[in-house]
């Protein structure tokens, strides 16, 4: 690889631009006209408007993303996290165009990305999985048919994607029919599928996820796992690592089902296989895997001290992993998501120009971010600005540094999750590592200013 097209915006994209530089390769970054004032543009080799501001017609048309790369003379494509990352077809086509894709094959992007598919063949492998349908449904009747085999409550969700969207609680028979049309629905519009499956609905599990990586020569290996139980409508908060709800047998068989899964893939470069836990029981089941880095990779590369970009690039190269699953144990760390949303009016989205950023520093303390004072925050996409990371010897040390940070943390102009982050750090079922998915929406009350 000599020049590389990154195709993707903000954070992720000033990273992965930053890594081109580290490895001597040359970055191509494109922008949407929205962005055209965001510091992936500047930094990279080259910089080139894709289109106006809807991801549509930006950061989401495959077709003039290849053409740029192509054009420009780029011999490899990194998607990140988000708009393409896991859309099969467009590896496929950039692999049909000549260029190496910074990531898993079409096919494992595919497999994985069918989440009934996906079940099939974790199950296959004697993973546990969440009891639900055999297949997905387009339409009510038949589904609802299906979900008495299940109980309720119920999960839906959407068979070709995930984040949130497509996804629905169904706590009675009565709810199904108008539940299940909206998840189809808004599937069909997020994913252009409205294909959704039915799952038995945990209330109150634990969301854990194992950090993976394949490589060309037959190396797959874990990289431990990540707790990310504070959410809120299946949206993550905060992440940290390692989980404090697990013990060693069971962060072992986690792990464990988790390299079986790639290995059976054939799996090269980064991915998450995702589970739930429930404390009550002790069980936990296979959910989904996601083909792609994932936005709380900082978590994972403070704790075993890897870069985890650096290494999708080497891997795509055709080099062997740089590590093995064994890693410093003793470790912590926490990532807190610093969005412009207001916490205090559900989370409503806050795009405008920041008057005030000052992210905090200092020992144990990591900020990932593409903001600046007097940055135009866009309303058109995900309304994440930075990622602070801390960590420590143990949880309790990452808890501590994490409230010194977040009020350092100076930003005004609009309103950012800063003050709900400090605000949940003085909670004593977050102290005491006493949260499940769903104990931001049940149990959190946010205080206005």
């Amino acid at each position: 690889m000599r020049r590389v097209l990154v195709a993707n915006r903000g954070e992720i994209a000033l990273r992965a631009i930053r890594v081109c530089r580290q490895l001597s390769l040359e970055s191509v970054a494109v922008y949407s006209s929205a962005d055209a004032n965001s510091p992936h543009c500047w930094t990279a080799d080259h910089a080139i408007c894709i289109g106006p501001p809807q991801p549509k017609s930006s950061y989401l048309n495959a077709g003039a993303l290849i053409e740029t790369a192509v054009a420009l003379k780029c011999d490899a494509i990194y998607p990140g996290y988000g708009f393409l990352a896991e859309n099969h077809a467009f590896a496929e086509r950039s692999k049909a165009a000549g260029l190496t894709f910074i990531g898993p094959d079409s096919e494992s992007i595919a497999r994985m990305g069918d989440k009934v598919a996906a079940r099939q063949t974790a199950a296959a492998l004697g993973i546990p999985v969440v009891p639900g349908s055999e297949h997905g449904f387009t339409s009510a009747g038949p589904a609802k048919s299906a979900s008495g085999d299940i109980g309720f409550p119920l999960l839906l969700k959407a068979s070709g994607g995930g984040g949130g969207r497509g996804m629905r609680v169904v706590e009675r028979p009565d709810d199904f029919v108008a539940q299940f049309e909206q998840a189809s629905a808004e599937a069909l519009a997020a994913f252009g599928n409205a294909e959704v499956y039915l799952e038995r609905f945990f209330p109150q599990v634990r969301h854990i996820e194992i950090q993976v990586f394949g490589d060309m020569h037959g190396n797959y290996v874990h990289l431990g796992e990540r707790d990310c139980s504070v959410q809120r409508r299946h949206q993550k908060l905060v992440e940290e690592a390692p989980s404090p709800a697990l013990d060693e047998p069971t962060r072992h068989q986690m792990a464990e089902a988790a390299v079986a899964l790639i290995k059976a893939l054939k799996y090269v470069n980064a991915g998450t296989v995702e589970f739930i836990y429930d404390p009550s029981s002790g069980k936990f089941f296979f959910i989904e895997m996601n083909t792609r880095i994932q936005v709380e990779h900082p978590v994972t590369e403070m704790v075993t001290g890897t870069d985890l970009v650096v290494e999708q690039f080497r891997v795509a190269a055709g080099e062997p992993l740089s590590f093995g699953s064994t890693f410093s144990k003793g470790r912590s760390a926490i990532e807190f998501r610093i969005n412009a949303e207001d916490a205090t009016r559900d989370f409503q989205p806050s795009p405008g120009t920041l008057k005030r950023w000052r992210p905090p520093n200092g020992r144990d303390v990591r900020v990932d971010s593409h903001a600046y004072e007097n940055y135009a925050v866009p309303p058109y996409y995900d309304s994440m600005l930075a990622k602070l990371i801390v960590s420590g010897s143990d949880r309790a040390a990452c808890v501590e540094t994490a409230r010194s940070a977040l009020a350092r943390f100076q930003v005004s102009g609009l309103t950012t999750t800063v003050q709900f982050h400090a605000q949940l750090l003085q909670q004593p079922e977050f102290a005491r590592a006493e949260v499940h998915t769903r104990w931001i929406e049940e149990n959190f009350q946010m205080a206005a200013n």
